[in-house]
């Protein structure tokens, strides 16, 4: 599918260094840069939950930064990028601060937009609020990595369940509305019904749902028992199906197709420099973006590439292609491009 000239916005991309930044895997990387130890290994001793999130670690013990992603999206008309935190362990302002300083727009896409970093339950949330948006005029909103999943094989990125539902951070979301900052929510599927209800009690939010709500195990077996076969994934489907329905219902919130090449969702992972064809991948998440689209509408869906996190399984191109592909069999034209490449990005980051 040829997406055409158009200049597009990506919407969630990650910049990282794992040696001068204080990441959640920057021990790991620090590790493997100093240990004469066969990558092969290494992945064989880290955890499995471990394994099967990162599909292929390469791109997590190594720096990306403007002009890696400018070598990934060669041949995409991209004019900019969203930056989305990304396990920052320190003061979460140096990461807006760091972000914002890399030489983007100079041979490289622009940076249009950040959305930082914070948690609504956490002491201090609105002062930090403030520390992101004096640190760059480009945030425009914050992300809290609140996925939890119940089978124990499949890596938590929030301490326990429930997160979305504490008084703690109902309360403390309200500081985000206030200041009209977006809300990007990382979840996996089983979550979406506590998205809703934030969605509820915050009519007036702009929510972005990260990555279609991360269904794990859709496409094949993940963790101890997600995905173990057939029916057990069309489960997983028609639970998702449901409650990304509900959530849909809500107008205020907008949904990222992006994040669907992820490997937890169970995609076998190819080898290194040989990512899966798109015509494999266009029918394999095909179930999913033709719901997204039946139930958002063209108007409130968002293209971003995830990367490098699904470099694993396909390119930055290969990624716009299959989405393109299966929107525009199911539009049956084009219209699709400018809402779901570039003027919905606009809209909801306020890049006018």
């Amino acid at each position: 599918m040829d997406i055409g000239d158009i200049r597009i916005i990506d919407a969630h991309i990650h910049q990282w260094d794992p040696f001068t930044n204080p990441r959640e895997f920057s021990r790991t990387a620090k590790l493997m840069r100093a240990l004469p130890v066969p990558l092969g290994l290494a992945v064989r001793l880290a955890p499995r939950r471990d394994r099967e999130f990162v599909g292929e670690p390469s791109a997590y013990l190594a720096p990306y930064l403007p002009a890696d992603y400018r070598t990934d999206a060669a041949g995409l008309p991209v004019e900019s990028v969203v930056h989305i935190e990304v396990e920052w362990t320190g003061p979460k302002v140096e990461e807006t601060r760091w972000v914002t300083a890399l030489p983007f727009g100079v041979d490289t896409p622009a940076l249009a937009a950040v959305s930082a970093s914070g948690f609504p339950a956490a002491p201090g949330f609105a002062e930090l609020l403030d520390a992101h948006r004096s640190a760059s005029p480009l945030v425009r909103g914050v992300r809290s990595m609140v996925a939890h999943h119940p089978d124990t094989g499949i890596r938590s990125f929030a301490a326990a369940p429930g997160a979305l539902r504490t008084s703690a951070f109902l309360d403390g979301f309200a500081a985000l509305v206030e200041r009209d900052l977006v809300f990007e929510a990382w979840v996996y599927s089983h979550q979406l019904p506590d998205l809703v209800a934030l969605a509820r009690r915050y009519p007036e939010a702009t929510i972005v749902l990260n990555h279609l709500g991360t269904p794990a195990g859709i496409f094949g077996r993940v963790g101890k028992h997600t995905g173990l076969d057939a029916a057990a994934r069309r489960t997983i489907f028609e639970r998702w199906r449901d409650d990304i329905a509900d959530l849909a219902g809500l107008p205020k919130v907008v949904a990222k197709v992006s994040g669907l090449m992820m490997p937890i969702l169970g995609h076998p992972v190819p080898r290194p420099g040989h990512p899966t064809p798109v015509p494999e991948l266009t029918d394999r998440v095909a179930p999913l973006l033709s719901h997204a689209l039946e139930v958002f509408g063209v108007d409130r869906l968002i293209w971003g590439s995830n990367f490098p996190v699904d470099r694993p399984i396909t390119s930055i191109t290969g990624s716009a292609r299959t989405v393109a592909a299966v929107l525009s069999d199911r539009l049956g034209g084009t219209d699709f491009v400018l809402p779901v490449f570039r003027d919905n990005a606009r809209r909801v980051y306020g890049l006018d």
